[in-house]
């Protein structure tokens, strides 16, 4: 994010330094206008260049997110189905154990 500050202030001030420069050049009127004509077009088309740029990273950023989340989500569901099946079958043991120590216990009685 830094990044992207300090390339739009770097270019808005190079876009700055060229109008004043052709501000102070002694030109005609007409020459001077085009070239504040010409340099605010590049430099609309700079800042916009780099603002497409920030937005293809972001998107990118938020793709890969996205993709590392879904992952995530997946292994949790994952774990948690393991952790459910194996408590469900010690559970299913510890209640099998149970009925065969009361089904001695009966026979003994």
């Amino acid at each position: 994010m830094k990044t992207q500050n300090t390339i739009v202030s770097l270019l808005a001030g190079v876009a700055v330094g060229a109008a004043i420069g052709v501000l102070l050049a002694p030109d005609k009127g007409e020459n001077t206008r085009k070239k504040i004509a010409e340099g605010s077009k590049n430099a609309k088309d700079k800042v916009k260049e780099g603002f497409n740029d920030f937005l293809d990273t972001i998107s990118d950023k938020y793709a890969s997110l996205k993709e590392e989340g879904e992952e995530l989500l997946h292994r949790g569901k994952q774990q948690g189905e393991e952790i459910l099946n194996r408590g469900k079958q010690e559970g299913e043991d510890l209640l099998n154990r149970s009925k065969e120590k009361v089904e001695d216990k009966m026979k003994k009685a």
